[in-house]
């Protein structure tokens, strides 16, 4: 196996990072086209509200079961081949919905929105490949600059929706199922990316050229995340639980947002701004939040995103339905949150974890929040349907408060529980 210089593993670090840039191009235009309008292209099939969190509830399992077959992929293989095995299964995905919607089958669509999750799992874990051959003090930086460039993508996705609902009318297609076409071919462009350009393979460099040590003990990070006692599986369990909740808050409010808004008779165009100006939220302050993680720590950062959470929830939860500029507001805080506790919780991830073990914690990790989101999106049309948009917000808001006990369990230490199951 080749070994690496310090240098030369600089090099390959600074061209991974632009290889990662590209790819999420391609990768978030993806993975906000499909969110935009699944649930309505549910709705539209079922003739349900309450059924309408149905898309979302499959293509966040299909995530997890992704999430977890391209961590272990990357153990064993490297990142090129699981993030490339991971978006061209998406892109298949996405054709199998655009076929469903112009066949009006919905057990196609059931089936194709499954595997159209591995996208979507693959386009948040390529986040992970800025950090392989990063120093420990740069880690938060890494995770964000892969972020940031998905927010290109991600908004241009959105704002495609009209233009392509008319391509795919044009062509005798439903027009809801036209941006499943733009994520079919993005998310191929995004694993044809990594399959030519990721040579050599920054974590198949990192192996070889590192000791399996602690991430925490190689020094060089910030006080709360990289001291030997906050290290291994505390870590673990404090990461995970925040990008659990943030996650499963922010899919909850967003999957029915669209519904609220067109129930308030507002535009497919103003849907999706508002949905571009949310994922705008969740992906471009990436370059400023990794640098507050970074310097501040991984404490403050997940604090405020509870609280910034919470407002979101109350904004969206008393916003006037006819109110596009108080939705946007709402849905802006609700991705910023998001973005905090994303970028904090992966921080605390790769701090805690080990060579011999990442890819794969990573990947259970993941598992872990695409279930999260699962039932966000589940409960989330079933919480309307018995109830009211506002309190589906509300109960997302109080939710995020829970991240603060758990900080505070963090940063004051405790018991360690047991990392096996998230790394088996």
């Amino acid at each position: 196996m080749n070994t690496y210089t310090q240098a030369e593993r600089r090099a390959i670090h600074k061209r991974t990072l632009v290889i990662v840039v590209i790819a999420q191009l391609f990768g978030g235009a993806g993975l906000a086209s499909g969110i935009t309008v699944g649930a309505l292209l549910a709705q539209d099939m079922t003739g349900s509200d309450g059924l309408a969190g149905l898309s979302t509830t499959l293509f966040t399992l299909g995530s997890a079961l992704s999430a977890f077959a391209v961590g272990r992929l990357t153990q064993r293989l490297g990142r090129r081949a699981g993030l490339t095995a991971g978006f061209l299964a998406g892109a298949v995905g996405a054709l199998g919905v655009v076929a469903a919607a112009a066949w009006d089958s919905l057990p196609l669509l059931l089936l194709a929105m499954l595997v159209y999750g591995a996208g979507t799992s693959t386009n948040l874990q390529a986040r992970y490949a800025g950090t392989d051959l990063a120093e420990p003090h740069q880690r938060a930086r890494a995770v964000s600059i892969a972020m940031v460039t998905t927010t290109f993508g991600a908004v241009a996705g959105p704002n495609l929706v009209s233009p392509m609902g008319r391509l795919a009318a044009d062509w005798g297609i439903p027009p809801l199922a036209g941006p499943f076409m733009l994520a079919a071919a993005a998310f191929a462009l995004a694993g044809l990316v990594f399959a030519i350009l990721l040579r050599p393979d920054p974590f198949l460099v990192a192996r070889a050229s590192a000791s399996d040590v602690p991430a925490a003990g190689e020094g060089g990070g910030t006080a709360d995340a990289a001291t030997p006692e906050r290290a291994g599986s505390r870590g673990i369990v404090v990461g995970a639980s925040v990008m659990l909740i943030t996650q499963i808050v922010m899919t909850a409010i967003m999957t029915m947002t669209p519904l609220h808004m067109k129930h308030h008779g507002h535009s497919l165009d103003m849907v999706g701004m508002t949905i571009g100006a949310h994922i705008a939220a969740m992906f471009l302050p990436s370059l400023v939040t990794g640098v507050l993680v970074d310097k501040i720590g991984r404490i403050a950062i997940s604090c405020a995103g509870a609280v910034t959470l919470l407002c979101a929830g109350l904004v969206t939860a008393f916003a006037p339905g006819d109110s596009s500029a108080w939705m946007i507001f709402g849905l802006v805080l609700l991705g910023l949150g998001w973005n905090f506790g994303l970028i904090s919780g992966t921080a605390v991830i790769v701090d805690a974890t080990t060579l011999g073990t990442r890819a794969k914690t990573q990947g259970t990790v993941d598992v872990l929040i695409s279930l999260a989101g699962a039932a966000g999106g589940a409960l989330s049309g079933a919480v309307v349907a018995l109830s009211s948009f506002a309190a589906l917000s509300l109960a997302g808001g109080a939710l995020a408060v829970l991240l603060l006990p758990v900080m505070l369990w963090y940063r004051r230490g405790g018991s360690r529980p047991s990392a096996r199951s998230f790394e088996a």
